[in-house]
Order: C-alpha cells, then sequence, then structure tokens
C-alpha cells in the first residue's frame, strides 16, 4: 500500500549549504533502496517535505526525520493512502523557496512567504503541486 506524508520543520541551526547538501545527499542515496520518492521544500527556517512510498516505510522514515536532531517543531501536515505517486520522479528533489516567485507563495497563503504552520495541508500539496508544474523541483531523478 502506498502513502503520501507531508509535514513541516523548523531547523534546530541555521541552514547552510553544507547542511543542505548533506540532508538531500543522504536522503537520495537512502530513500531509492527504501522505495521512498518525495521532494524536500526548504528556506532560512523551514523545511517542508513530502514522502511517498509504502506504509511502513515512509512511517519509519518520518519517525527517525522526528528524532533527528536537525529538526525541531515537526507537523505531519497530511497523510492519506495514495493510488499512485505524484512525486515519484524523485528520490528526493529540492526547491530552494528564496528562489521561488512570491506571487506563487501568496497565491496559497496569507503572505508572499511559505509558512506551512498557518495554512492547510492542502494549501501546501497544492502549492507542492504548482512547483512540480512549473519545473521549480530540481535534484537526482529515481
Amino acid at each position: 500500500m502506498l502513502v503520501r506524508l507531508l509535514y513541516a520543520s523548523r531547523p534546530a541551526a541555521p541552514l547552510t549549504a553544507t547542511l543542505i547538501d548533506a540532508i538531500l545527499a543522504q536522503s537520495q542515496d537512502g530513500n531509492q533502496s527504501k522505495g521512498i520518492t518525495g521532494i524536500l521544500c526548504f528556506s532560512d527556517d523551514l523545511f517542508l517535505q513530502v514522502l511517498e512510498g509504502g506504509r511502513d516505510e515512509v512511517c519509519e522514515l518520518f519517525n527517525a526525520i522526528v528524532r533527528d536532531t536537525r529538526h525541531q517543531h515537526v507537523r505531519i501536515l497530511s497523510y492519506e493512502e495514495i493510488p499512485e505517486r505524484r512525486f515519484g520522479g524523485w528520490t528526493m528533489g529540492q526547491v530552494n523557496i528564496a528562489r521561488v516567485n512570491p506571487s506563487l507563495l501568496l497565491k496559497y497563503s496569507v503572505k508572499a512567504t511559505l509558512d506551512p504552520f498557518s495554512c492547510s495541508g492542502r494549501a501546501s500539496m497544492a502549492l507542492l503541486d504548482e512547483l512540480i508544474a512549473t519545473a521549480s523541483v530540481v535534484g537526482r531523478a529515481s
């Protein structure tokens, strides 16, 4: 059974390019063997990530993320059983929110900033769909 989990968290320390690269490399390498796909959006003070795959694999990975000292204030925004993957093209795609057109962010939130803690999981998922449609997601294909 396939599931999709969307969560948001805050970085425990200031984000650096080295830290983002390490997280993405770890995700891309580990996810492929587990059959997990998804994308990671990040800004200076935020992670927004969607994970897709088998229920056990996604739940185990999410539990590891909750225990990961690089994350704090981890919140599930959406969890659902799915008939097919929406983010199957990436072992872990990435989106730097600083490079996204602010008008796109404003379409889904009160201000032209990404704040999944103050909007619905559905709005966050719609934003992710639009980021895919506008080719804003980069990263190694699965």
